[in-house]
C-alpha cells in the first residue's frame, strides 16, 4: 500500500494514519470471512490439469492453451478452459454454493478479498512428474502448483492472522485431479515412448509417480489442506486422440493407456487409504472417475448421449483426434450429445454427470464419502 505524506504531516500522524487502514483493511477482509462462513461458501482450492484449469495457462508461454473459439461456446466465449463450457471443478464450486468460479492464480485480479474463497492453481500440461508435458513448453506441474498455493497461503495468513487462516484452511475444500498427463504426455508421448517404455517398466513409472505424490500431498497437508478430494487417472484409451494413434484398436478403446490409468488407481487408492491413516485430521476422498466415464462410455442411452468415440470440436483424422480444438475446427451441432469436447478432454454435459455424481454418489463413485458430506463435516 502506498501512501502520499505532505511535509507537514509528523512520523507519529503518519504511522497512526497508516495502522488504522491496515486494521480497516483487516477489519473488512474478517468480516468477508464471516458473511461467507455464515453462508456455508466453503473456500475452494483447485490442483490439477487441463480437466480442470480455468485459464493459468493464458499467462504462460505454452503450446497447450485453449483462449480462442471454439473453447468456450457455451461459456460466454473463450476462458482458458479445455472444453465448450465448464470443467468439473466449476460445476462442482456452483453445486457447493459459491457463487463465482474459482479464479485462476495467474490472473492480475486474483489478489485481495478474492483469494479467501479459494483460487484455481491447475495448468493444462502439467503433472505429478515434473518433466511432465514438456512438449508444450510452459506449463505448471503439481509441484509449481503447490509453490504457487504457499504464496497464497501466506498473503492469507498475513491478512487474517494464523489461526483464521488455519481455519478457513480446515474448511475449506482441496481438489487434486493430476496424473492423465503423466501417461498421455510422457510415458505414453508418441516421440518419446518407446525409449521411455524400454528403460522403465509400467510398474516401475507407476511406482515413482506414486512416490512422488506421496510427498507432494503430504506438503499440501502440512499447509494446511484437510479435506482432500484426490481425483483419480480416467479410462485415457478411451479419448479420441487414443483412438486416433491406435488405429490396430478399431473402434474399441486402446488397451495400454487404460491398463496403466488402472495401475495407477489401485495405488492410488492404496495411497488414499495410506495418507488417512498416517496425517491426523485429514479426511481424503478418493474420486473414481475412471468408473463413472466407463460407465457413461458403455451406457450412452441411459445418460443421453450418441457419441463417445469422436470429438465434438474437431479439424481431422477418423476421429477427430490428430489436432487440438483451434479455430479452423469444426463443431458437432449437438454438443450435449457427445461425451468428449476435443481429442482430450469431455464436454460440459459429460462434466456435468461426472461432478454431480461426486457430489452425491456412493462409495462406487467417491469414497470414502461424496463431495457433499465432505463440505458438510
Amino acid at each position: 500500500m502506498k501512501f502520499l505524506v505532505m511535509a507537514t504531516i509528523s512520523h507519529t500522524q503518519f504511522m497512526l494514519h497508516a495502522t488504522f487502514q491496515k486494521l480497516t483493511i483487516f477489519v473488512l477482509l474478517r468480516l468477508c470471512l464471516a458473511d461467507e462462513t455464515s453462508n456455508n461458501f466453503p473456500a475452494s482450492f483447485i490442483f490439477g490439469d487441463s480437466l480442470v484449469d480455468a485459464g493459468n495457462n493464458n499467462y504462460l508461454r505454452t503450446l497447450s492453451r485453449a483462449n480462442y473459439p471454439p473453447n468456450g461456446v457455451d461459456f460466454g466465449g473463450p476462458t482458458g478452459r479445455f472444453t465448450n463450457g465448464r470443467t468439473i471443478a466449476d460445476i462442482i464450486g456452483q453445486e457447493l454454493g459459491i457463487n463465482s468460479y474459482t479464479p485462476p492464480y495467474l490472473a492480475p485480479t486474483t489478489n485481495g478479498p478474492v483469494i479467501l474463497k479459494g483460487v484455481n492453481y491447475a495448468s493444462g500440461g502439467g503433472g505429478i512428474l515434473n518433466n511432465t508435458g514438456k512438449i508444450f513448453g510452459g506449463r505448471l506441474n503439481f509441484d509449481a502448483q503447490l509453490d504457487n498455493f504457499a504464496n497464497t497461503r501466506q498473503d492469507i495468513m498475513t491478512t487474517l492472522g494464523a489461526p483464521a487462516a488455519m481455519k478457513l484452511f480446515q474448511d475449506a475444500i482441496f481438489s487434486i485431479t493430476m496424473g492423465s498427463n503423466d501417461f498421455i504426455n510422457n510415458y505414453l508421448t508418441p516421440v518419446l515412448s518407446n525409449l521411455e517404455q524400454d528403460l522403465v517398466t509400467p510398474e516401475a513409472f507407476v511406482g515413482s509417480m506414486i512416490a512422488k505424490y506421496r510427498i507432494q500431498l503430504t506438503r499440501l497437508y502440512t499447509m494446511g489442506a484437510r479435506k482432500m478430494i484426490v481425483v483419480n487417472v480416467g479410462p485415457i484409451g478411451c479419448i479420441p486422440f487414443q483412438r486416433e494413434i491406435n488405429p490396430t484398436s478399431g473402434d474399441s478403446c486402446v488397451a495400454l493407456p487404460n491398463q496403466l490409468a488402472q495401475m495407477f488407481n489401485t495405488r492410488l487408492r492404496s495411497l488414499v487409504t495410506e495418507l488417512s491413516g498416517n496425517l491426523e485430521g485429514s479426511k481424503f476422498v478418493y474420486a473414481d472417475v475412471y468408473h463413472i466415464v466407463d460407465d457413461i462410455i458403455h451406457n450412452l442411452p441411459s445418460y443421453g448421449f450418441d457419441n463417445a468415440m469422436y470429438a465434438c470440436c474437431y479439424v481431422a483424422g477418423k476421429y477427430g483426434g490428430l489436432i487440438p480444438c483451434c479455430a479452423t475446427s469444426k463443431i458437432c451441432s449437438e454438443r450435449s450429445k457427445y461425451v468428449f469436447w476435443d481429442p482430450y478432454h469431455p464436454s460440459d454435459a459429460a462434466n456435468s454427470i461426472i461432478a454431480r455424481r461426486l457430489m452425491d454418489g456412493d462409495e462406487n463413485d467417491i469414497w470414502p464419502m461424496n463431495v457433499r458430506q465432505l463440505a458438510s463435516l
